[in-house]
């Protein structure tokens, strides 16, 4: 998925679970779900990521651009208050991107598992769950997201630049 590999991240990704240090937005509220992931390469290297998530009967379109930076596997968000590492799964063609910055004022980390199908690969979740576990993840701040195609319109939108 990193953006020095050219070809092999743009298009489609799968986001197939969430792990945080806080409470993850929607998780007490109901279920959560989401599109799949858009990766558009930018000038630079830089990577462009777009989804819709359904929280509590709300779509939210999500966009990100994660800066490069001259580490490997390591970007920025929002003018260097967010940081993102893109670290390859020991499962083909799965993706962990763990993040590390501010919400709302408060110090958070997260991690994401992405892959290129929408199934779950348990083997993926399990190298997933023990890379949280080593983080200081909390597995009970971790969600599975259920994928859809589209967010019906009937029930609105927003729209925000996301990343944590």
């Amino acid at each position: 998925m990193q953006g020095s590999a050219g070809k092999r991240v743009s298009g489609t990704w799968y986001l197939k679970a969430v792990a945080s240090d806080k409470g993850i937005p929607g998780k007490m509220l109901g279920s959560v779900s989401v599109t799949p992931m858009t990766v558009k390469i930018l000038e630079e290297g830089s990577l462009e990521i777009k989804f819709t998530a359904r929280i509590s009967g709300q779509c939210w379109k999500i966009t990100t651009v994660l800066e490069k930076t001259d580490e490997p596997g390591k970007y920025t968000a929002y003018g260097g208050r967010q940081v993102v590492h893109i670290i390859k799964s020991d499962v083909e063609d799965h993706y962990i991107l763990y993040g590390v910055g501010k919400l709302a004022g408060h110090q958070i980390q997260m991690a994401k598992l992405v892959g290129r199908d929408p199934e779950i690969n348990q083997e993926a979740l399990k190298d997933f769950k023990e890379f949280s576990g080593f983080t200081g993840l909390d597995s009970e701040n971790m969600i599975i997201p259920q994928q859809r195609e589209t967010c019906p319109p009937s029930l609105g939108f927003g729209s925000r630049s996301l990343w944590l």
